[in-house]
């Protein structure tokens, strides 16, 4: 069976192979998937921000602006494209999903717009080791090939520049 794999479904069964027996990686990977679902984790962040930040009240709402047009992105792309989801016997599927298409992977991509603007809005470049999380949380719930988050990613980043853009430099109080 693994003769028959597409170059992208063998990593996909390699990343699976190295991650998903692991302790805690299908819940942690699962939990992701679940606050990432629509971007509504990282709504739900900017939202929290907004509130207890009030004076960057304007940047932590940029937070959930970029998410969600990061997430309208991806969907608006995957629609175009009508990439399918892997669906290789080889591969474990390990978490449902709202639609069949795969590229590119609309977690990735709004995960990576919230990341890159909580940098801006934080200070810190702490909130980019979310990116590499979630893409390959991904991976290992089997529901995207890697050029599925490598291009959400991507897409997420344009977005990010530019709400980053639109919203002007982050201020320079500290935040949270």
């Amino acid at each position: 069976m693994a003769g028959d794999l597409a170059p992208e479904e063998t990593a996909l069964v390699a990343v699976q192979a190295a991650l998903a027996g692991r302790p805690g990686v299908l819940a942690t990977a699962r939990a992701l998937s679940h606050f990432g679902e629509h971007s509504a984790g990282w709504v739900g962040v900017s939202a929290l921000g907004a509130v207890l930040s009030p004076r960057r009240r304007r940047e932590w709402l940029a937070v959930g602006v970029g998410a969600f047009g990061a997430h309208a992105a991806a969907v608006l792309i995957k629609r175009v494209v009508k990439r399918p989801r892997p669906h290789h016997p080889a591969i474990a599927i390990n978490v449902g999903t709202p639609s069949k298409l795969s590229f590119p992977s609309a977690h990735a991509t709004s995960t990576t717009a919230a990341a890159i603007l909580l940098a801006r809005v934080t200070g810190t470049r702490l909130p980019l080791l979310l990116v590499p999380t979630m893409a390959l949380s991904r991976l290992v719930l089997g529901v995207h090939y890697p050029t599925d988050v490598l291009t959400g990613i991507a897409v997420g980043s344009t977005v990010a520049r530019t709400v980053g853009a639109v919203t002007g430099p982050p201020s320079k109080e500290k935040t949270l």
